[in-house]
């Protein structure tokens, strides 16, 4: 097993040593797979845009660390978008492939589903609720809508362990504190959980 830490996320790879024929022939023990060959297939979140797919890309990955572009797709003669429009936009968002799709305004966003950011500190708790919601609209429990109409969840480190606190008064002073913000607030959370009626 190995891992690696990349901006405050771990990500964990196990791997068995085989004994196999490499192309030339030769056998010996190997390491960790290369990406391109995991069995674990990558799974990739689709998002359905009505055309603003390449503009929402562009935003993202101006947000997010380690984030870029890297490749467009258009609408050919066949349709069923005009010709030379942009159709899908591959991105990746901090080590994470999405893949944005321009497919009309059949379908919208709704908050049944959502990308969580687990954050390291208050600081970027602050940072990604400004950020995403510049033009969006503010929910509750640290959800927010961005301009888009997609749902993100900024969510600070330690928050589980304040709501599921051992001692049900704590948990459930930590709950109600939460369930009355917009942005989270951990210290605010905390110090709710610690006070006494």
């Amino acid at each position: 097993m190995s891992s690696a830490r990349q901006d405050g996320q771990y990500r964990w790879t196990i791997y068995l040593e085989m004994d196999q024929q490499d192309r030339s022939g030769r056998t010996g023990l190997t390491g960790p797979p290369d990406e391109k060959e995991s069995a674990m297939p990558r799974i990739t979140p689709n998002l359905w845009f009505d055309t603003q797919g390449l503009e929402a890309a562009e935003f993202y990955v101006s947000i997010f660390p380690n984030s870029e572009i890297r490749n467009i797709s258009y609408y050919g003669e066949a349709g069923p978008g005009t010709p030379g429009t942009v159709l899908t936009v591959d991105f990746v968002l901090d080590g994470h492939s999405i893949t944005a799709l321009n497919g009309g305004p059949v379908f919208t966003f709704t908050e049944a589903v959502s990308l969580g950011i687990d954050c390291a500190d208050q600081a970027e708790v602050d940072y990604y609720w400004d950020a995403l919601l510049a033009g969006g609209q503010e929910s509750q429990c640290g959800w927010l809508k961005d301009r888009f109409g997609f749902s993100w969840q900024v969510i600070p480190a330690g928050l589980d362990q304040a709501l599921s606190d051992p001692d049900p008064e704590r948990a459930g002073r930590a709950m109600k504190a939460m369930l009355g913000m917009k942005k989270l607030d951990l210290a605010a959370i905390r110090a709710a959980a610690d006070a006494t009626d």
